[in-house]
Formats: C-alpha cells, structure tokens, sequence
C-alpha cells in the first residue's frame, strides 16, 4: 500500500493512505497539544515528521530502542509503550491498532490513543532538558534508564495520560513487587506520572515543568526533594498512600 504524507502547520505525517483520516485527526491533536505546551515550556520543536505505522513490527524496526525499553517494563506497562522518538520526529502505532491493543481494563484505550501527545512530550522535555534524549547514543539512553521516572513521568503526565492509567496501575501493584521510590525503569511508564501527580496538588503546574526540565547533579532523592521543597522521605510516605488509594 502506498505511503502518503499529510501536512499541518507544525508537523508532517508519513502514512499509509488508508490512515488518512486518522492522520489528519492526529495532526490536529498535536497542534492543539503544541499551543498549551507553549504556554508551560520555553521552547516547543516545530517541523516535527510523524511516521504512522500499520504493524508493530515496523514500529521496531524503525526504533531499535524500543524493545530494549519494553524489556526494561513491567508487563502491566509494555502495551502503553506502543510509540517513540528520536531528533524531530515521532513514530506510533496507527489509531486503529492502538485500539485493538487496549485491554478491556477501564481506560485502556483511551490511554493508547494519547500515545502520540506521549511521544511529542518526550520532543518537548528533551528540547528543553540537554541532559536527556534525543538523540539516543549508549550514554543518553543509559541516563535515561536511569531517569526514566522523570523522563516517562513528564510524558504520561503532560500528555493527559495518568487518568486513564488507574486500571493499570492497581494491576501492577497486585501483580509485582513493592516498587521503588522513585519508581524504577521497569515502573516507569506506569508509575512516574504519579510522581507528578502528587507535585501538581502540592506545588503546580509550574513545578512539574521544572523538575522535567533539569536534573539534579546530586540523584533523583535529591530532584525530588527540591522539587517537593521537602525531604524526599517524607514524600515518598505520601506518594505510597496515593499509590494504596489507586490498589
């Protein structure tokens, strides 16, 4: 099936023609999602191409990365990871496949279906954060395993994904084992949006784009401690009680 291209103002999607439609309505999506970034980060990438794909299989071939982190994930998390991202372009999964991948968990698909937001997020924080990815080397990938929380967190949080991932989330909390605090990699998709969560009601909007956009010399304790404006101790007890409200 021949592969098309359909144009907005800051974006250009390569697709199949049957997902032209789809295409257009992502298109949409993504500038509307671009103007209220704009208006929390100092900088939002323009020119940015979208590669639609109509299998998996071609999503990882396109990004190597990708199974590499899905191996990383919980399983609860790795039907989310269903997009990525490299230096001005972003690749997901079709509209329609990211339907049929959702579960019958409330919320499922609509999660996936932000997946696009998810991806152009990550453009977002990488813009404004030197220090994480893109590009993707061995090092800006090792530090973003290591930051994975942050990284993640930001997508799924500014991406409006978090609400819809409830269903998920209570899944890995009774299937694994107690998680780490900050969540580790494996956590990540799932559980760093939580972490954001708790500092939007605590802080604002204003102080989860801070702590997006730069990392701590010192480790994540200490960017979350800054960030909270309070021991990370004392944080994590909290974020732990959310996390029993969502079990």
């Amino acid at each position: 099936m021949a592969w098309v291209e359909t144009d907005s103002l800051s974006f250009s999607a390569r697709h199949e023609s049957d997902d032209a439609d789809s295409a257009m309505a992502i298109l949409e999506r993504l500038e509307d999602f671009r103007s209220r970034m704009d208006g929390l980060f100092d900088a939002t990438p323009g020119d940015v191409s979208v590669v639609i794909h109509s299998h998996p299989a071609a999503l990882a071939l396109a990004h190597p990365w990708l199974p590499l982190a899905r191996v990383l994930a919980a399983p609860a998390a790795r039907r989310y990871m269903a997009g990525w991202f490299s230096q001005e372009e972003i690749h997901v999964l079709a509209p329609r496949l990211l339907a049929e991948r959702a579960s019958r968990v409330e919320g499922s698909r609509e999660a996936l279906l932000l997946s696009p937001l998810h991806e152009y997020a990550h453009l977002v924080v990488g813009t404004n954060n030197a220090e994480l990815p893109p590009p993707f080397t061995v090092r800006t990938f090792s530090r973003y395993v290591r930051w994975a929380w942050l990284c993640e967190g930001a997508a799924t949080h500014f991406s409006g994904q978090g609400r819809y991932l409830r269903g998920a989330i209570a899944r890995r909390l009774r299937e694994g084992a107690r998680p780490a605090f900050p969540p580790a990699v494996r956590d990540a998709t799932l559980l760093g949006g939580t972490v954001y969560r708790l500092l939007e009601r605590e802080r604002g909007q204003a102080a989860c784009v801070e702590l997006a956009s730069r990392l701590d010399a010192v480790g994540p304790a200490s960017a979350i401690a800054r960030a909270f404006g309070r021991p990370a101790a004392e944080v994590e007890r909290d974020w732990r009680a959310s996390l029993d409200g969502a079990a």
